[in-house]
């Protein structure tokens, strides 16, 4: 019997270097989720950013919209709307007219906002975007069920406010918080019996993080009497594969150091030496990142099992590290070779090849007995001689000369 799936997907920022034109590299990222769905994949979650020049999606919602017009299967996110950006009532409104144009493949995506510079710009004071989010997530819950919805804070205000539509998604849209370091993302993840977004999950930090953060959202289920579930949990992390790991090391070559660039001068995340020490070689000890070999892929999703005690879903953290091909083939290699480790595949294939390997010989021999037999009848019928020679000899009954 098969066991559980693990799901596969990558979680696009997007990241884009200055020097390429922006029109394109958003085209890019559509055709990825393209590529992706014809892999195979169950999942793609799209960012929301406003400044600072590489993160270019402003909007998920369209970006998903035109996405799910190019695709079949997959299921698209928002990864994630940053909560004190936008208004509840009309955010849960746009979520939910998805839910029904995609017929139920959104998924809803929440955080604080990631970049302090996007809240600068509106006058959202940093030190509010969490608390913020908290009273945003109360109310879009039971908005996204379809309930009737009163509420004031000092930044919003519901008056018997309710969704048009019932949702497409019963009793939603599946919502997932954004979690990293800090117990907030799991807190809110327990509060509302909602799934978990770990998007630091290979940073050393969030690595670390990992078991006690899940432990942090199951207490918060507890107390609020609502339940979490492992399947609805996704770790992220970045990956560049190839056929050998030299490969991999050259592909990123490319472009690794404009997306260090932006997290050593903009996010202010110290992923890499800056001691002259080679970056892919410390990304690589580290744990950060995977470039290699689908093998490499597959030793770091057992890492995360075995820290984690288990997940739902593992997400590529897209990047441009590699060429445009490269980075394709990365994708497709993943699908076929490190995919099928986890959702059991090949099992039934496994079990067949070698059931039928050890039954060759009394396969073989009934498959001889039987030919023999119509062999033999034909004998009876019309004798030897129009029997090829090479076929009686086989049979034991080769002609005697003259």
């Amino acid at each position: 019997m098969a066991g559980p799936k693990l799901r596969f997907g990558a979680f696009i920022a997007p990241f884009h270097p200055l020097r390429e034109n922006p029109t394109l590299a958003i085209e890019r990222d559509l055709e990825l989720v393209q590529h992706m769905d014809r892999l195979g994949y169950e999942e793609a979650w799209i960012g929301e950013h406003h400044s600072a020049g590489y993160e270019l999606i402003a909007s998920p919602e369209l970006f998903i919209a035109t996405a799910a017009e190019r695709t079949r299967h997959i299921r698209l996110g928002t990864g994630v709307s940053s909560l004190p950006y936008h208004h509840p009532l009309m955010l849960a409104d746009r979520i939910n007219q998805l839910d029904h144009i995609t017929r139920g493949r959104v998924m809803f995506g929440v955080g604080p906002g990631a970049l302090p510079s996007d809240a600068f710009m509106m006058g959202i004071p940093v030190s509010a975007q969490r608390d913020r989010m908290d009273q945003a997530i109360d109310v879009l819950v039971p908005l996204l069920r379809g309930e009737e919805v009163s509420a004031k804070t000092d930044w919003f205000e519901l008056n018997e406010a309710r969704l048009q539509m019932t949702p497409y998604s019963r009793p939603s849209v599946e919502i997932c918080v954004a979690s990293q370091v800090s117990p907030t993302g799991a807190k809110a993840s327990g509060k509302h019996g909602v799934g978990m977004l770990s998007i630091g999950a290979t940073q050393s930090g969030g690595f670390n993080a990992l078991a006690s953060n899940w432990a942090i959202s199951e207490e918060s289920a507890k107390d609020n009497g609502t339940t979490v579930d492992r399947n609805q949990w996704r770790l992220v992390g970045p990956v560049h594969i190839a056929e050998t790991r030299e490969q991999a090391r050259e592909d990123v070559r490319f472009g690794l150091e404009d997306w260090l660039y932006y997290f050593r001068e903009v996010a202010a995340l110290p992923l890499a030496p800056q001691d002259g020490t080679d970056p892919v070689d410390a990304l690589i000890a580290s744990g950060m990142a995977v470039i290699g070999t689908p093998d490499d892929a597959i030793a770091q999703v057992e890492r995360l099992q075995a820290q984690s005690g288990g997940f739902g879903a593992f997400l590529m953290m897209d990047h441009n590290w590699a060429p445009w091909e490269a980075k394709k083939k990365s994708y497709e290699l993943f699908a076929r070779y490190v995919t099928p480790k986890f959702q059991g595949l090949n099992e039934n294939r496994e079990t067949s090849l070698k059931w039928a390997a050890e039954n060759r010989p009394r396969f073989i021999g009934e498959a001889m007995a039987a030919v023999g037999a119509r062999v033999f009848q034909h004998i009876q019928e019309k004798g030897t001689d129009n029997i090829r020679p090479e076929i009686l000899e086989a049979m034991g009954m080769a002609k005697k000369p003259g």
